[in-house]
């Protein structure tokens, strides 16, 4: 009776907004561990941002995160994919009635309804990927930033210290702040890389509108290459036609959230890694060993060992290994503090000319 009153409040309430409702289906893996015979398993599950488990990217990071966990575990793991805003809600009520121990929401564009889902079933365990709540959290939701800039700085700073053409690119999903993250982060990192270079690089910036339309993504990368040699990408599935892009100009592209130097291991320069699989495997180690995770807003980076960027990387030049590790290592202890917003990055860009290179 309590989930029938809960769906009917939960549909109620996106009705309120204008959310229509879908027919979906929950997918469940078929991993267990030896012994694990029963389905009072303890069970986790996620719901997807838009982009799908096989997104070379993001969402696939989760669900690696997820399939690790089980493997550990012996749990149940399962996931939703939406294929347009209008999902969220229902897919999380769906979740709520398949008696998930843990719900995850992956990707910010999922807080809202998070918090919706949150406060209709408070007995549930919900978690955030990619959203930082800072303060009033929910009693039953943890919710999991990352420090993007750090990568991306780093991966600003190799491409600084790669390019000829003293022009590199950044093509994003959306502007909001997750993706300032990687942008100014990035550029920053640029930034340092011309200090030390003692050149001028210019850095061009356009935006997908799309974390999906790879097709999208490569017509942008393209245009850009004519004047570019690197291209950083922070623009989830749409970020793989940059990669495409990358392969048939014959230049560097820089990947996102995972290595995805398998998509083009000639033309992947790095990729700017955030581990929110690492993440997700973590949180949901930490319920099933029966600690209390609701209420907490954490912040994961390099000090903590969920971004960075892969340690093979065959396309960078050997000289410049030791000096990428050096930046690392003072990201790690806040000697460099990369920014993640336009202001901060103003600020950065003021202090450069009096930080030791």
């Amino acid at each position: 009776m309590k989930k029938i009153i809960s769906r009917v409040l939960l549909f109620s309430a996106l009705a309120a907004i204008g959310i229509s409702f879908c027919t979906l289906i929950v997918k469940t893996s078929i991993l267990i561990a030896k012994g694990a015979v029963n389905e009072d398993r303890f069970f986790v599950a996620m719901v997807t941002d838009g982009g799908g488990i096989n997104d070379q990217s993001f969402q696939e990071s989760a669900w690696n995160g997820l399939k690790s966990f089980s493997e550990k575990s012996g749990s149940k793991i399962g996931y939703v994919e939406c294929q347009q805003a209008s999902d969220y809600g229902v897919n999380f009520d769906k979740l709520a009635d398949e008696n998930a121990n843990l719900i995850w929401g992956i990707g910010y564009k999922l807080a809202d309804p998070v918090e919706l889902a949150s406060k209709i079933n408070p007995e549930l365990n919900y978690a955030i990927a990619d959203y930082g709540w800072g303060e009033n959290v929910p009693e039953n939701v943890i919710s999991v930033a990352f420090r993007a800039e750090e990568s991306s700085f780093l991966v600003g700073y190799i491409a600084g210290m790669t390019t000829k053409t003293h022009q590199v690119g950044f093509i994003g999903g959306m502007r909001g702040m997750v993706i300032d993250q990687f942008e100014y982060g990035y550029r920053a990192g640029v930034a340092y890389a011309a200090k030390v270079r003692d050149i001028g690089i210019s850095v061009k910036v356009q935006y997908s509108e799309s974390f999906s339309d790879s097709a999208k993504g490569k017509a942008i990368a393209m245009k850009m290459f004519e004047e570019c040699d690197v291209i950083f990408h922070a623009a989830g599935g749409a970020g793989v036609g940059v990669i495409e892009a990358a392969k048939e100009r014959d230049a560097y592209a820089i990947g996102a959230d995972m290595d995805q130097s398998f998509l083009a291991p000639k033309n992947v320069l790095t990729s700017a890694i955030k581990d929110v699989g690492k993440a997700v495997e973590m949180v949901s180690t930490k319920l099933l060993n029966g600690e209390k995770i609701g209420g907490q807003d954490i912040s994961l980076g390099i000090k903590e060992g969920c971004v960075g960027i892969p340690e093979q990387n065959p396309n960078i030049e050997d000289s410049l290994k030791k000096s990428i590790k050096e930046i690392e290592n003072k990201i790690r202890s806040g000697l460099i503090v990369p920014p993640s917003t336009p202001v901060k990055f103003n600020e950065f860009i003021k202090k450069l000319p009096a930080l030791k290179i």
